[in-house]
C-alpha cells in the first residue's frame, strides 16, 4: 500500500541538554545529557505516522552510527524510510538546551541532509501520496523540485519554513498550498514579500507599535488575515505557540486557541503540528479547519513529554484526549 503523506526533509541526531538555567555567555552550567533521534523533516513523519496515517521518509544521512540508528528508529515507528546515504557528510546533528521551564534552544549542523538532491527524489516516491511536507533543513532546491511534483500529480503540498533561511527564495510559494510559519517565521516572510510590506507601511498597520514578533500578539484578527492573504498561498497557518494558532483561508480567517497542559519539553513542538495537520488532511478528507485542531491536539500532547521524536504522541493517546476535550 502506497503512503498517503510524504515528508522530505532531515533527520538530526538530538545531543540534549537539560540544566536549570540558560548559561550566559562565559558561563559553564551543570545538567544532565541525552540523546536520541530528531530533525524536523524526521520529526513530523513520526508525528504524521504515530496518528496514524500510513507516511513516507525521504532524507539524507552519512555513514555513520546515527544514520545506522536512523534507519533502526524508522523501522521501529514502521515508517516508509529512504535514507539516502552521503559518504562525505555527517549525519546532522543538533546540540539542544532545555532549562527548567521547558524553553529550548538549539543550534543546528544540517550536514548530509542539505546535500538532498532533486535526483534523490524521484517521481515515483511521491505517485499516489496526498499530502507531501518539506521544511528549511534541507535543500531549498529539492524542496521546489518536490512541489513541481506534487503540483503534477495533484498532491497537497505543505510548507513549514523553519528554520528561517537568508537563501530562501519567495517564487516557492507559487508552488505551497498550505503554509506553515510560527511567529518569527511568519515575520521574516513578511518583510520579504513585496505586497506583505506594501500593507505593513500604511494604515491601519502602521497605527500600532513597529511590525514584529512582540508586535504580532497585539495585531487585530482582521489585519492578521490581510496579511496572510498577500502571501498569495491558499492556506496560511501561523503557531502562535501558547497562544495555538491563527489559520487563515480564502474566505475568512480564524483563531483556534491552545489547549492548557502542563509543559515539560517545547522541543519538537511545531514538528508535532505540522505532522499532525499533515495527517489530519489526511483523516478529515482535507478539512482544513478539522485537519489544524487535530494538529493543536497532537502539538499540545508532545509538549508534555521530553525529547522530540519520542514527545510525539500516538493515534490512541491523541483519541483519548479529543473525547475528555468533546466531553467538557
Amino acid at each position: 500500500m502506497k503512503p498517503s503523506i510524504v515528508v522530505v526533509g532531515s533527520f538530526v541526531q538530538d545531543l540534549t541538554f537539560l540544566c536549570d538555567g540558560f548559561p550566559h555567555q562565559g558561563e559553564t552550567t551543570l545538567g544532565e545529557f541525552v540523546t536520541g533521534p530528531g530533525g524536523k523533516g524526521s520529526n513530523q513523519a513520526v508525528a504524521a505516522a504515530r496518528a496514524g496515517v500510513r507516511t513516507r521518509f525521504i532524507g539524507a544521512v552519512g555513514r555513520d552510527d546515527f544514520a545506522r540508528g536512523a534507519n533502526a528508529f524508522h523501522r521501529a515507528e514502521k515508517i516508509d524510510s529512504h535514507l539516502i546515504a552521503k559518504p562525505t557528510h555527517a549525519t546532522a546533528t543538533a546540540a539542544i538546551l532545555v532549562n527548567r521551564a521547558g524553553q529550548n534552544q538549539i543550534i543546528v549542523a544540517i550536514g548530509a541532509s542539505a546535500t538532498l538532491k532533486p535526483a534523490d527524489v524521484p517521481e515515483t516516491q511521491l505517485r499516489g501520496a496526498s499530502v507531501v511536507v518539506a521544511q528549511h533543513e534541507a535543500s531549498l532546491s529539492t524542496n521546489a523540485h518536490v512541489f513541481r511534483l506534487a503540483r503534477k500529480h495533484g498532491i497537497t503540498s505543505v510548507l513549514n519554513p523553519a528554520p528561517m533561511r537568508a537563501d530562501f527564495a519567495p517564487s516557492i510559494l507559487r508552488l505551497v498550498d498550505v503554509l506553515i510559519p510560527n511567529e518569527s517565521e511568519f515575520v521574516a516572510l513578511a518583510r520579504l514579500i513585496p505586497s506583505c510590506c506594501d500593507l505593513i507601511r500604511k494604515a491601519p498597520f502602521n497605527e500600532h507599535r513597529e511590525f514584529g514578533v512582540e508586535s504580532l500578539p497585539t495585531l487585530p484578527a482582521d489585519l492578521l488575515q490581510q496579511l496572510c492573504r498577500a502571501f498569495g498561498v491558499p492556506v496560511v497557518i501561523v503557531t502562535l505557540g501558547g497562544r495555538g494558532c491563527f489559520v487563515s483561508l480564502d474566505t475568512h480567517g480564524e483563531h483556534l486557541p491552545a489547549h492548557p497542559v502542563k509543559v515539560v519539553d517545547s522541543t519538537g513542538a511545531g514538528d508535532a503540528f505540522v505532522g499532525g495537520f499533515a495527517a489530519g488532511l489526511v483523516k478529515f478528507g482535507g478539512d482544513t479547519l478539522q485537519a489544524a485542531q487535530f494538529a493543536n491536539a497532537v502539538a499540545a500532547l508532545s509538549v508534555t513529554k521530553f525529547g522530540t521524536a519520542p514527545s510525539m504522541p500516538r493515534e490512541s493517546e491523541i483519541s483519548r484526549f479529543l473525547a475528555r476535550l468533546r466531553r467538557r
